[in-house]
């Protein structure tokens, strides 16, 4: 079932900017907001029990890669935070994956990054060796995630088609690289717009600097929030 609300990257590096943050939205308003590397290995887990404690939603963005005893042992700790939903790579590859799932148990969703989105074809092929299409890559990385058992893929919302298609259409992708038309896109390479992934099929999106640098964060959300549910 698809999130109606985009999912914030809380890109901050301290406690206090996401205090401050935050306490411009409306005490009512119910988020869902996404710790990264940067803030969790900045605050450690205080700023996932913090979030929670105002009632938001969590995606622990760590995207675990190591040998399957230490997912699974990383899991198992990740688990006692009640995030709601967290992730690892994919190219750690079956074993690990349902290393993580066994970790984890069925406390959060937990999907696999398959290629990031700031990674070009090019990019691929000259860093990573893998020769075969972008695409290929990335469906041929879901459907090794499907067979361990996990809930979805961290995907750009170019390949949610082929990605649903390959798998199920229950299977979740969760698209970062959102932009609203006309801004900028940063570092990232495979980017849509919020109707465009609402359009495609995207289960959930993320988005960052379009609403955390805005100059008003709030607007800039309920505006993006709109064009993905629709009401555009």
């Amino acid at each position: 079932m698809r999130e109606q609300r985009p999912i914030i990257a809380l890109d901050f590096p301290n406690f206090e900017t996401v205090k401050t943050f935050l306490d411009q939205f409306p005490k009512e308003e119910s988020l869902y907001l996404k710790i990264g590397m940067e803030l969790y290995y900045s605050t450690g887990p205080e700023i996932v029990r913090y979030i929670k404690s105002l009632g938001h939603a969590v995606f622990l963005d760590l995207k675990l890669h190591d040998i399957p005893n230490t997912v699974e042992s990383a899991m198992r700790v990740l688990s006692l935070l009640d995030v709601d939903m967290t992730n690892v790579h994919a190219a750690g590859g079956v074993e690990m994956m349902k290393a993580a799932r066994r970790g984890l148990g069925d406390k959060a969703k937990l999907i696999a990054v398959t290629q990031l989105t700031s990674t070009s074809q090019v990019q691929m092929r000259a860093d990573q060796n893998i020769q075969t299409s972008l695409v290929d890559s990335v469906v041929h990385y879901a459907t090794r995630t499907a067979e361990a058992g996990l809930d979805g893929v961290v995907c750009s919302a170019k390949e949610v088609s082929a990605i649903k298609e390959a798998t199920s259409a229950n299977f979740v992708c969760l698209t970062p690289g959102i932009r609203p038309a006309g801004a900028s896109v940063g570092d990232q390479q495979r980017v849509v717009t919020p109707e465009l992934a609402q359009e495609i099929g995207s289960d959930y999106i993320v988005v960052g600097r379009p609403i955390t640098q805005a100059e008003n964060p709030v607007a800039s959300y309920q505006a993006i929030k709109a064009a993905w549910s629709g009401q555009l």
